[in-house]
């Protein structure tokens, strides 16, 4: 249920919150730090998603190199006495907003971090708070309405409506792209990097992670199914928003699937269905636009 699970972070010195809340990263407000590596210093926006590695950075950052953390508020450096245990650099300790602390390995490319709560029974009621609000904790298909009818120039049409769970398939198939309550993708990012990608299944809920490195505003190279491996990328249709390509899969409605289009652009919003479904199905505005 909170496999995308937003942390709030502050400068352990000073408590100023390092949220940058204009400069998103997966959808999401990015953690805004000073960085220094060899005699470079600039800017990062980390991914504030847990188990999300993506960030933006205005300094290249070579694999392996061990970088130091500054915040932007007090200019002191974020460090501490403990070592990573996979690779044995400093980690990083940021205070959650919601009690706690969670810590991140300084060194480039490593995966390894930490979270823990002082008050679990606390946190766990600010996360339902917090996600109820943004009615993300939708976990069963029955907790809200799925469908709602509208009734224009005598003519009904079937609104899916913000927050519906849909239940996904590949449309070469016929699988469940459905793993762990979560859209799984196999793809290949420009630097011909294959990993996967998570999406969020409830519709206008935008938040994603995943196992390579992705850049803001990045064209996916290629997206698959992870069962039959074939691309799902659509040569012949373009983002309607940003002209990226765009990839095909299928969600079930009544009794038929039908066919869903995304934008392979990371950060991109836009989605959309095909001609001949426009004419009896509408996607609800977003809960996010």
């Amino acid at each position: 249920m909170y496999e995308f699970l937003s942390l709030r972070v502050k400068c352990p010195m000073c408590g100023e919150m390092l949220m940058d809340e204009d400069q998103t990263v997966d959808n999401e407000a990015s953690i805004k730090l000073t960085i220094r590596m060899q005699d470079q210093k600039g800017t990062i926006h980390l991914s504030s998603i847990y188990g999300s590695y993506n960030y933006l950075c205005d300094l290249e950052l070579p694999f392996g190199n061990v970088a130091s953390f500054y915040c932007p508020h007090c200019n002191q450096q974020i460090t501490s006495q403990v070592e990573c245990l996979t690779c044995g650099a400093t980690m990083v300790p940021f205070h959650l907003d919601m009690g706690g602390k969670v810590a991140i390995c300084s060194r480039a490319g490593c995966k390894n971090h930490t979270v823990e709560f002082i008050d679990l029974g606390d946190a766990l009621k600010r996360l339902y708070q917090e996600y109820g609000f943004r009615e993300r904790g939708l976990s069963k298909q029955e907790d809200r309405p799925i469908y709602k009818m509208e009734k224009k120039v005598d003519e009904f049409k079937e609104i899916i409506a913000s927050g519906t769970f849909l239940h996904t398939y590949c449309p070469l198939c016929l699988k469940s792209l459905i793993e762990d309550d979560m859209i799984k993708l196999d793809i290949t990012n420009e630097r011909n990097e294959e990993g996967i990608i998570m999406l969020s299944p409830y519709l206008n809920v935008f938040t994603s992670k995943s196992t390579v490195f992705l850049r803001e505003h990045e064209t996916l190279k290629d997206i698959k199914c992870p069962h039959c491996h074939q691309s799902l990328k659509l040569g012949d249709k373009l983002c309607a928003w940003c002209n990226s390509p765009v990839a095909r899969i299928n969600i079930s409605a009544r009794i038929k699937f039908i066919e869903f289009y995304i934008c392979t652009q990371k950060g991109c919003r836009w989605h959309g269905l095909s001609d001949d479904d426009l004419y009896e199905i509408k996607i609800d505005d977003s809960l996010e636009w």
